[in-house]
């Protein structure tokens, strides 16, 4: 990062930013909840280059075609085989079902209890769930869920096996994610139990009529389930499960103001409800970010601004996380109406030179909203706070690694009167993937685990080297690519990246592809 460490402390300014917010809420005169593809200029039959370079992916430009059947999603293409999509196969992964069945027909919830590790082994792994992803995604209430979970362990067995199966199965996903993180167990051990988990979880959503009935804690569950089923390569399936989370968030009203559709919850009800709705937002627009798929969690009341910062609801020893949660929030709203839905269409980001400068400024007002301690960092002080609070590291690496990946598609974007912004696309990539070499620097095996950081820049090395490859199309391009720092920095983040999956991918299909494709881009480079 080019950043300065940090200098002061500042409480999140979030007012500045209303007006770029409502010129982005849902509204159907704004042009950007698309329903059907705007009204196309006369031209030539064949296939259409895709407008924006991050999108261009070794599949469009080496069979000449563009996203199709053979490329349904650019984000997916380090799957293995990511050049084949069948029908019964929706991205060409994950064909085998997600959940091992171990089930019988009557063993019910009982059964699913029955197969929880002794507590001491529970107790370790929520506390690694606490460490590592609640500080990602911080919608559940700790204090409430220990209680909870404390209560359900001094219950007697008839007790138990009348529990309300949603919570169970909120403790098994809770599990699965735990074990995906823990270090002392072999990468096939850790599988096979945290997909245990998973199935467990899913039984006793089951058991709870999950494609019927709806709770806060069904819903937090099935967040949940999607991130474990992308982090362990099923992207496909948690890209499917999460439609139907999302439908029953709305059957919920969860994404209506609690004031309007639960004027009478108290205030910690109606703050559980504002979290979990963000959640599912949070999760659907960058996904779809990922995947240039159209978002689904697109029509809603609930305000940012209403996020309370009392303690009481909010984990009082993480005074972070209201602001985390509120940043990504508004990130969140800026990128799913300014960039998921038209790279869901293959339409350009920005049609006109002045619509760009004011989309970047736009981003660049949302991320002066962030508090000094997610955005006035470098290297050195960063590594100092890891040394002390890593939940703070966790959060301003994520958000750092979203808001500038998103920034270097809007500079990557072009239309007929639009170019590349060539060097603001370099610097953002930069910026993102900068993100992760951290992450990885500081916090190895986590970084293993989180697919959608490796997915992010991955996507971000793939973006500098198609710049590279057509900036090195001419002689004086070549002449840029060895002389221009900017662009020896750029290779240089390529290489970096490879050698990083070539460290993950002894182990990992997908980390081994994903070195394939950026090392071909790099030949790709040198033989222009």
């Amino acid at each position: 990062m080019t950043t300065q460490g940090i200098k002061r402390q500042t409480e999140c300014r979030y007012a500045h930013v209303a007006n770029l917010l409502e010129e982005t809420s849902r509204s159907a005169a704004n042009g950007r909840r698309m329903t059907r593809p705007p009204k196309k200029k006369n031209v030539p039959d064949g296939p259409a280059t895709i407008p924006n370079i991050a999108d261009r992916g070794a599949i469009n430009d080496h069979e000449g075609s563009s996203r199709g059947a053979a490329a349904l999603s650019i984000g997916l293409l380090s799957h293995v085989p990511y050049s084949v999509t069948k029908a019964s196969n929706v991205f060409g992964i994950g064909s085998e079902h997600p959940f091992a069945n171990y089930w019988t027909c009557e063993g019910g919830l009982p059964e699913v209890i029955s197969v929880l590790p002794d507590k001491a082994q529970a107790d370790s792994l929520v506390a690694r769930y606490f460490e590592c992803v609640d500080p990602v995604y911080p919608m559940i209430h700790r204090q409430t869920f220990y209680a909870d979970y404390e209560h359900f362990w001094r219950m007697n067995t008839d007790e138990r096996n009348k529990m309300d199966p949603s919570f169970i199965a909120l403790i098994f996903v809770i599990l699965a994610l735990g074990t995906q993180f823990v270090s002392s167990t072999t990468p096939k051990d850790r599988k096979q139990t945290a997909e245990f988990y998973a199935s467990a979880s899913n039984q006793a959503l089951r058991m709870f009529s999950y494609l019927s009935s709806a709770s806060i804690r069904s819903i937090q569950a099935m967040v949940l389930i999607t991130y474990f089923l992308i982090n362990d390569n099923h992207a496909s399936d948690g890209w499917a499960f999460a439609g139907i989370l999302i439908r029953q968030a709305y059957a919920m009203g969860l994404h209506r103001d609690p004031n309007i559709v639960t004027p009478n919850a108290n205030p910690f009800e109606k703050q559980q409800r504002r979290k979990v709705w963000q959640a599912v937002l949070l999760q659907d627009t960058f996904l779809t970010v990922l995947l240039s798929l159209p978002p689904s969690a697109t029509h809603t009341d609930v305000s940012v601004d209403d996020l309370l910062d009392d303690s009481s609801s909010i984990a009082s020893s993480d005074p972070t996380d209201t602001a985390y949660i509120r940043g990504s929030w508004m990130l969140a709203n800026l990128v799913q109406e300014t960039i998921c839905s038209p790279r869901s269409l293959d339409v350009p980001i920005c049609t006109t030179v002045r619509h760009k400068s004011k989309l970047v400024a736009d981003f660049r007002a949302v991320y002066r909203s962030f508090p000094d301690i997610f955005r006035s960092w470098d290297t050195d002080s960063l590594t100092a706070v890891a040394s002390t609070n890593k939940r703070i590291v966790r959060q301003t690496l994520f958000l750092t690694s979203n808001y500038f990946h998103n920034l270097m598609l809007v500079h990557a974007s072009e239309s007929p009167d639009v170019p590349v912004n060539v060097r603001g696309t370099l610097e953002a990539a930069h910026d993102a993937i900068s993100a992760f070499f951290l992450m990885f620097s500081l916090l190895e095996s986590e970084a293993r685990v989180w697919w959608v950081f490796n997915h992010r820049a991955f996507l971000e090395a793939l973006c500098i080297a198609n710049v590279l490859r057509e900036t090195a199309k001419d002689a004086a391009g070549k002449d840029m690519l060895a002389r221009d720092p900017l662009f020896v920095r750029a290779r240089t983040d390529i290489t970096r990246m490879i050698q990083i999956m070539e460290l993950i991918g002894s182990n990992n299909d997908v980390a081994r592809t994903r070195v394939q494709i950026l090392s071909e881009f790099l030949e790709d480079t040198d033989t222009a």
